[in-house]
């Protein structure tokens, strides 16, 4: 069952759709980060790419700008350097976490006296 009320559903032009396409296929660019940046389902994208293969969508001699490609290249370049901080953020806290329990193990403060129990 859907969201109640007025859903609002929005006609894309062929000049969109095949523009849209073709930023889908630049190298190194992925359809998610495509349907992100026009705010579409990715599931849309695919649809109008099979369409566009098919014929069923024409379009009539639209460009891609080069600052739109080079935008989209940077964007992945930058997704693709997040991914590895964020990587090696998560390694350095696993880390300072196995780190700090070696210490907390050996430390004389940390044993009791006449209890082999440990308080946690």
């Amino acid at each position: 069952m859907g969201k109640p009320g007025i859903q609002k559903i929005t006609r894309y032009s062929d000049d969109f759709k095949v523009t849209a396409v073709r930023l889908s296929d630049l190298p190194e660019v992925l359809i998610q980060d495509v349907a992100a940046a026009l705010d579409i389902h990715p599931f849309m994208l695919s649809r109008w790419r099979k369409q566009v293969r098919e014929g069923a969508i024409v379009a009539k001699g639209t460009k891609l700008d080069p600052q739109t490609v080079a935008e989209l290249r940077r964007l992945r370049e930058l997704e693709k350097k997040y991914a590895i901080l964020k990587e090696e953020h998560e390694l350095l806290k696993k880390a300072i976490r196995f780190a700090s329990e070696q210490k907390r193990k050996s430390s004389p403060s940390s044993r009791q006296t006449g209890d082999d129990t440990e308080l946690p």
